[in-house]
């Protein structure tokens, strides 16, 4: 009988250790990239990210990043947006309008306070790769969602809380713009103190009529 010796060639499986199992394509990729642009961001900081970076870490070539995302702004606002999208709000019912505005509000800060350090070196970056100002990528990378607020005001409405025609759109975006803005300028998680004074002292009472005041009110005006 003839004995059996061992390969000294090394198994094909062997030399494809370590090889994705298929090439990556079209939105599988493009998750990939963020999500390398994400966690490189969070080892690195901003300061050090670079595309070649993302690129090495996803395993990737800087050419297939770039032709995506031309600079390392545009990849960096891409891959905030992706990650905060993981972490969606579900505007569950708390039983009244300011507590579930507030609950928006503590969730969009808590969220965006993960990236509120890397928001300074952003904003000069992102205006001398792209030519726009600070407001645009306010929109792209901390918009807040308008589909969350709409929900809760439409809640509000038909639980009697509030007429639909005290509601603007300007209304409806005040508190999400007064937290991205706080975010923006102080880089950190707005304190609670200050929210509940957006929802209560700002907000609600732009939504509930005041009560007419006496003749004998005005009067003494």
């Amino acid at each position: 009988m003839s004995r059996i010796t061992p390969s000294t060639a090394t198994p094909k499986s062997e030399q494809r250790r370590g090889a994705p199992a298929r090439r990556r394509r079209g939105a599988a990729l493009e998750t990939a990239l963020l999500e390398a642009a994400w966690e490189e961001m969070r080892a690195v900081g901003y300061p050090g990210f670079t595309l070649d970076s993302v690129a090495a870490r996803a395993g990737t070539s800087r050419s297939v990043i770039s032709r995506r995302w031309p600079n390392r702004a545009e990849l960096l606002v891409a891959a905030i947006r992706h990650h905060t999208s993981f972490a969606a709000f579900d505007p569950a019912d708390t039983g009244t309008l300011r507590g579930d505005v507030l609950a928006l509000l503590r969730h969009m800060s808590a969220g965006v306070g993960e990236i509120a350090g890397v928001l300074s070196f952003l904003v000069a970056d992102y205006f001398n790769a792209t030519g726009l100002p600070p407001s645009d990528l306010r929109a792209r990378a901390i918009a807040g969602d308008t589909d969350v607020m709409a929900t809760i005001l439409q809640r509000a409405v038909e639980g009697g809380e509030i007429k639909a025609d005290r509601v603007s759109p300007r209304i409806a975006s005040l508190p999400v713009d007064l937290v991205r803005h706080d975010l923006i300028m102080n880089q950190a998680p707005v304190p609670d103190d200050t929210l509940i004074e957006i929802v209560d002292r700002i907000f609600l009472p732009l939504l509930r009529p005041t009560k007419p005041r006496s003749a004998r009110s005005r009067r003494e005006d």
